[in-house]
């Protein structure tokens, strides 16, 4: 169990503090919804949170088979509904990998990304699509 405590700033700004290790972070909300947009937003963390968690557990795998995938890069653009209720509607996940692998294993690293706990706790109502780009393909 992870505790992440919030406090409200006021100004629509919030700070998070990671329980575990103190540190924090603060949000804003995005200009298009009464905030100033300097800080990420809440939805941004969304995102965030799925393109390193993406990373992260195929990282693991990487870490386990042997394959060094340092300047694995992934991008993530959030798009928001345009009418109400307001929610993410999309979020497209591009990962570009540094290392050219059998098909075998690239299938592995796309199944392995494709069931990250974020991704997997995404609502159905998300579009969540994964496009990979491989060195040579």
């Amino acid at each position: 169990m992870i505790k992440v405590s919030i406090e409200y700033e006021g100004g629509l700004r919030c700070k998070a503090t990671h329980g575990p290790s103190g540190v924090s972070l603060q949000t804003d909300a995005p200009v298009d919804n009464h905030g100033k947009g300097e800080l990420f937003s809440p939805t941004d963390l969304v995102a965030t949170a799925l393109g390193s968690c993406l990373a992260t557990v195929v990282g693991i795998l990487a870490g386990r088979k042997g394959w060094d995938l340092k300047g694995l890069r992934v991008e993530v653009v959030k798009e928001m509904t345009q009418s109400a209720p307001r929610r993410i509607a999309l979020l497209a996940t591009e990962v570009w990998l540094p290392l050219a692998l059998p098909p075998a294993d690239r299938e592995l690293v796309e199944q392995t990304a494709r069931n990250c706990p974020v991704h997997h706790g995404l609502h159905p109502n998300i579009d969540a699509p994964i496009v990979f780009h491989w060195p040579g393909a």
